[in-house]
């Protein structure tokens, strides 16, 4: 498997496991609306871990 088919099975598994879609589902983004979804799981989870450590973010 190539560097770009293990990137791309990282980002469907990443949305699937985070917003419960397919990977058929997250398969059908187009890749920068599939990178702004992923930046934003990324950011709730960051404001998540922040308020249960007590800390802003």
């Amino acid at each position: 498997m190539t560097y770009a088919a293990d990137r791309l099975w990282e980002e469907v598994v990443y949305v699937a496991y985070y917003l419960h879609w397919s990977a058929d589902s997250v398969l059908d983004l187009e890749h920068p609306a599939r990178g702004r979804v992923i930046e934003e799981i990324g950011r709730i989870n960051k404001r998540l871990s922040a308020s249960e450590d007590g800390s802003d973010a």
